[in-house]
């Protein structure tokens, strides 16, 4: 199965019946975890709120996570203080804690069913040089106020030399949570749509949102869409779209606590039942990979180390920003009340949830201490210099390979080609009934050239990672207009 374990065993009630409002004090722009927490937390503090979704809640990013509820961001601590300084360090992670809590009882509250587990988190290594480094990281950790400290072995069948652990922290079903704090939010009149992508924005007071079901009014609005749609604040220059492979399945082997390898990024955590969710073999969106071969790459670990009789596979999305810290603030330097949410990395689940605690006092007008470590508008140059230069990479790069390509005559069954046909550039498939599947390559969002992503069956642009299926419908953004169709001849074109 491609389709994720969370949304698997968490069925939701379709959203897509209510009329689109006209206007509402918030609008938030993603059912994910930073858009419902946020919307939640400003309904309960009396503001009127609608939540637009393109897609079903929890059904995107946050319903692709390997769902750890930890402060602990991979060895992150020490990158902060030695950029920004301990005391950042120190704010970061006292933010991380208070959004874990804060699930925690907001759990308690509502009694919300969601396999939540209070565990230890670890991150490991294999590799006797990286020793020193997870040495470093606990040390800044625990000097920052997490409960920190370096052990020398874990309770796994793999030969590590030494882990930085975090004492109770937690795990839970992303989706299952979710759809608790929906119905919440629905509790105090907010209102939740499905099937409703924004297209774009007239900023002003109030702003004005076109959508695909018509325009909205709002004095704030809030982009939780992962990666920001509209096309400002430069956010295209300053983040980079990876892509990380699941898979999950009964085990034979079992692990109390959640586990990454800080080298291979090898991620392995329990779910209830004796199933076990193993996460690695991460790329670059679009980059020119045979991800089915990473996937059961992946599996065959899985299988060999803990015995995965693999039933689930899929793909957590991530976006990262270059020192790490998400971008949680003002849309852009000018905006007064335009809001955006994104950069989490691999670390959504608490990241988000602090997102949505911060954007709460900002749209409140109240000040927070925290708004400079995580404001959107810090540029680092020798970041704009790599991404971008990534970015020139594959525009040229892939603009030669298609013109070297075969045509889409001789693509056999079961394979796909980006090549180009007259002027036009082709991104094609031939699915295995011979029938041709063939959509314009230019991403929509910048005209980078999409690139075929086999296990998923998607086309994905390699640039700013928006994703597209067959027929080019809008995946995942930063693009929101679809792939142009290309004309279709039937099984023998």
């Amino acid at each position: 199965m491609t389709r994720s374990l969370w949304l698997e065993t968490a069925p939701s009630p379709a959203r897509r019946e209510p009329p689109l409002p006209r206007e509402a004090d918030v609008l938030v722009l993603g059912a994910g975890i930073a858009g419902l927490t946020t919307a939640y937390l400003l309904a309960e503090a009396g503001r009127s709120v609608v939540v637009l979704e393109a897609g079903e809640i929890a059904a995107g990013v946050s319903g692709h996570t390997t769902a750890k509820l930890t402060a602990q961001h991979e060895l992150i601590y020490h990158r902060i203080a030695a950029r920004r300084g301990p005391a950042s360090a120190a704010s970061y992670g006292a933010e991380q804690l208070a959004a874990l809590d804060w699930v925690v009882r907001t759990a308690e509250k509502y009694g919300i069913e969601c396999d939540l587990e209070r565990v230890d988190s670890y991150v490991y290594t294999t590799d006797q040089e990286q020793v020193e480094k997870l040495r470093t990281e606990a040390d800044v950790a625990a000097k920052a106020g997490l409960p920190a400290s370096f052990v020398e072995e874990v309770d796994l069948p793999v030969d590590a030399v030494g882990a930085v652990r975090f004492r109770d922290q937690a795990q839970f079903h992303p989706r299952k949570w979710l759809l608790g704090l929906a119905a919440e939010l629905e509790a105090l009149d907010g209102r939740i749509i499905e099937g409703v992508r924004a297209l774009g924005i007239q900023e002003g007071s109030p702003s004005i949102v076109r959508t695909t079901a018509g325009a909205l009014r709002a004095k704030d609005v809030v982009v939780a869409t992962h990666y920001p749609i509209f096309d400002r604040g430069v956010f295209f220059a300053r983040l980079e779209p990876t892509r990380d492979l699941v898979v999950a399945g009964p085990a034979s082997r079992q692990v109390v606590g959640t586990y990454l390898d800080a080298v291979t990024h090898h991620s392995v955590r329990s779910v209830p039942g004796g199933v076990l969710v193993v996460g690695g073999e991460h790329y670059r969106v679009g980059d020119h990979v045979d991800v089915a071969a990473k996937h059961e790459r992946l599996a065959e670990w899985a299988r060999d180390r803990f015995g995965v009789d693999v039933r689930y596979r899929w793909s957590a999305h991530d976006m990262s920003t270059v020192d790490g810290v998400p971008f949680v603030g003002r849309y852009h330097p000018r905006a007064s009340h335009l809001w955006v949410a994104t950069g989490f990395g691999q670390w959504g689940m608490t990241g988000g949830t602090a997102a949505g605690l911060l954007l709460r006092d900002l749209v409140q007008g109240e000040p927070s201490e925290l708004a400079s470590l995580f404001d959107p508008g810090r540029v680092s140059l020798p970041a704009l210099v790599s991404f971008n230069a990534t970015v020139a990479k594959y525009l040229a790069g892939d603009h030669l390979r298609a013109l070297r390509a075969p045509g889409v005559s001789d693509l056999p069954p079961g394979e796909a080609t980006v090549t180009r046909q007259g002027a036009t550039m082709v991104a094609a498939y031939r699915d295995e009934a011979g029938v041709l599947h063939a959509v314009n390559a230019r991403c929509t969002h910048l005209g980078c050239l999409v690139q075929f992503n086999n296990a998923e069956r998607t086309w994905d642009c390699p640039c700013h990672g928006s994703r597209f299926a067959l027929d080019g419908k809008v995946v995942q953004g930063p693009a929101v207009r679809p792939l142009h169709p290309l004309p279709e001849k039937g099984k023998n074109q």
